[in-house]
């Protein structure tokens, strides 16, 4: 629950870009060929997983998964879903397009390029600085997939996307202490869901580290649902360390216990509570 709070934050807005979208100007370029380019079989077997993590995007996003170039690990793989006639393209190209308007996967719409052919199935891939980060398998007339259309898709973290992109979508993309971007497993932050009326209100994920944080100074949520109360000015404690981590002029600080984030800002430090589980938009 906790995780999906954060994700659902930064996705809901991103998740409308796709529906209705159409044909997608620039959705597929000529480009250039990648250094190394995925050179294994396009029909790679694919099964469901209920596993979150890398092992389980392994499994189900078959060749596509294979096919990245990940600094970290993938952060997101699938097999398509079935489409009904008309759903499917023509072309590879249209096939790429109906993944967008079918998953609206919150991913980039332009700048993809043919990697390989094989058979009845093109594997498009997005690149950064070379390195595959976004990798679609489109297959022609699959069973229950008339027409050309998404088998298979995997994805590196946000973080591994260009900064441009990241920034224009509003993600919050944290940096270590010697500036390397730091992937969104491990720390991310959001503005509160306005749909919950959370706008205010500002989380810190630390991810696989299990906490999630809240800057709350409206008080829009109920003491019951925090470990702590907000604080905009409070000393420091002794036992506190810096983590590294900085988004912009923020700076995160964490005691042993994990009860409470402090971030150091230009004014001073604040302390973010933990959330306590089941925290959700009702």
């Amino acid at each position: 629950m906790r995780k999906g709070i954060v994700a659902a934050v930064v996705l809901v807005g991103l998740a409308a870009v796709g529906c209705g979208a159409g044909e997608r100007d620039g959705l597929v370029v000529k480009g250039t060929p990648p250094a190394t380019p995925y050179a294994g079989p396009l029909d790679l077997p694919y099964k469901e997983s209920s596993d979150g993590g890398e092992r389980g995007a392994r499994k189900t996003s078959g060749s596509a998964g294979r096919a990245l170039e990940c600094d970290g690990v993938i952060y997101m793989g699938g097999a398509g879903d079935t489409w009904s006639e008309g759903d499917g393209g023509s072309t590879p190209e249209e096939g790429l397009n109906a993944y967008f308007d079918i998953s609206q996967p919150g991913l980039p719409e332009q700048g993809y390029r043919v990697e390989r052919e094989e058979g009845d199935r093109v594997l498009f891939s997005y690149d950064v600085e070379g390195r595959t980060k976004v990798a679609v398998v489109v297959a022609k007339d699959q069973p229950r997939r008339p027409g050309w259309g998404p088998e298979t898709s995997a994805s590196c973290d946000p973080s591994e996307f260009p900064a441009s992109y990241t920034e224009a979508r509003g993600d919050e993309i944290w940096t270590d202490r010697d500036g390397h971007r730091v992937p969104t497993t491990v720390v991310t932050s959001s503005v509160g869901a306005e749909h919950c009326d959370w706008q205010s209100a500002h989380f810190l994920d630390l991810g696989d580290r299990g906490h999630l944080y809240v800057r709350d100074p409206r008080g829009v949520f109920s003491p019951q649902a925090l470990t702590g109360t907000y604080d905009g000015d409070v000393r420091m404690p002794a036992d506190a360390r810096d983590t590294g981590y900085r988004y912009h002029d923020w700076k995160l600080w964490l005691a042993p216990d994990r009860s409470t984030a402090y971030v150091r800002t230009p004014e001073g430090v604040e302390a973010w509570p933990a959330a306590k589980p089941g925290l959700g938009c009702k």
